[in-house]
């Protein structure tokens, strides 16, 4: 990492512009610039721009075949991007891949150990890759065994479950003690019990300031741990920020007002409705702003007491459904 010394610290007590520009550059530990990659002519990532601040918990989140692998394997130096660039804090990855490496741990989608070995012996494998010292591998290996609370298991791998295994490749992907770590779907498969499980673990990391970029196509699980997300969908990005910031950016247009007691025989007539739901005495409308004082007159002209008038908001989980099927019928509209 760059380190701020001698005459560049002068330079910075002189000018506190420049300071400013520095903090702000140190505070981003991921971004990507226009990082794209092909295959065969086809686009995997398309022009992705990200940047993920030190410290912070990502969401990476989107369908099966959206590029959430592929965007992860660009940023920990396991591959090349077409174009564009990605930088893991102050190096840029295609140039520095050593170095990535070396504060980057991963977990992938499908993670292989040795069924015959148990997790001691998996992890020193891989612990050698480091070049540390037997003394330095034995203390990592427990302390990381501890960390996904797998300290006490002495079964071989082959006995373990999704579970289990997805702990001991978290804790293969700590073992260089990263500044960044990478989690490509890590709770895909797991039961509820070990979805929690791996939940608690990667708070614990948040607090010690890990960056974590955490892919998913799970909505509740992104949600639960991550303060912001980006929505991707064949390979480009197509919303970012907080749950609650995307919920506005994405739902801005669409509002839905639940208006009870409403006789089907009441007409309500004005521009912004785009539907209307009937559900026995309660109405459901959908319109394209916020409407209830124009609902609340009709209701006071026809002498008919509400009782419920209230705004509610698209769900995230109904708003990621709508742009990720807009997004698929965009881009079979673009190649007929």
């Amino acid at each position: 990492m760059m380190k701020i010394g001698g005459k560049l610290d002068k330079i910075l007590k002189k000018s506190k512009n420049f300071y400013i520009v520095l903090e702000n550059f140190s505070s981003k530990m991921i971004k990507t610039v226009k990082l794209t990659k092909e295959y065969d002519g086809v686009r995997a990532v398309d022009s992705l721009n990200l940047e993920v601040k030190k410290g912070e918990v990502f969401g990476f989140l989107g369908p099966n075949g959206a590029g959430k692998s592929t965007t992860i394997l660009m940023l920990g130096a396991m591959i090349e991007p077409t174009s564009g660039t990605c930088y893991i804090g102050d190096f840029e990855v295609t140039r520095n891949p050593i170095e990535v490496k070396k504060i980057t741990g991963y977990l992938p989608e499908r993670p292989g150990f040795y069924d015959h070995l148990d997790a001691r012996r998996n992890l020193d494998y891989f612990a050698r890759f480091y070049r540390m010292t037997e003394e330095e591998r034995r203390r990592r290996i427990e302390k990381v065994l501890e960390i996904v609370g797998l300290e006490n298991v002495r079964k071989k791998v082959g006995e373990y479950s999704r579970g289990m295994i997805q702990r001991l490749a978290l804790a293969q992907a700590l073992l260089n003690d990263p500044e960044v770590l990478l989690l490509d779907e890590p709770t895909s498969g797991i039961d509820p019990q070990g979805t929690l499980e791996f939940r608690r673990i990667i708070k614990e990391l948040e607090k010690e300031g890990k960056t974590i970029f955490f892919s998913s196509h799970i909505l509740s699980e992104v949600r639960e741990v991550c303060k912001r997300i980006g929505i991707i969908s064949k390979g480009r990005l197509l919303a970012v920020g907080t749950p609650e910031e995307i919920q506005r950016q994405m739902g801005e247009e669409h509002y839905r007002i639940i208006v009870e007691p409403f006789p089907r025989t009441l007409r309500i007539d004005h521009d912004d409705i785009i539907k209307i739901e009937h559900d026995r005495d309660r109405a459901v409308i959908e319109a394209k702003s916020d409407i209830r004082e124009f609902i609340s007159e009709i209701f006071i002209e026809n002498r008919i007491r509400l009782r419920e008038l209230r705004l509610e908001m698209p769900s995230l989980e109904e708003l990621f459904m709508k742009v990720i099927y807009e997004s698929e019928v965009e881009e079979d509209a673009s190649s007929s």
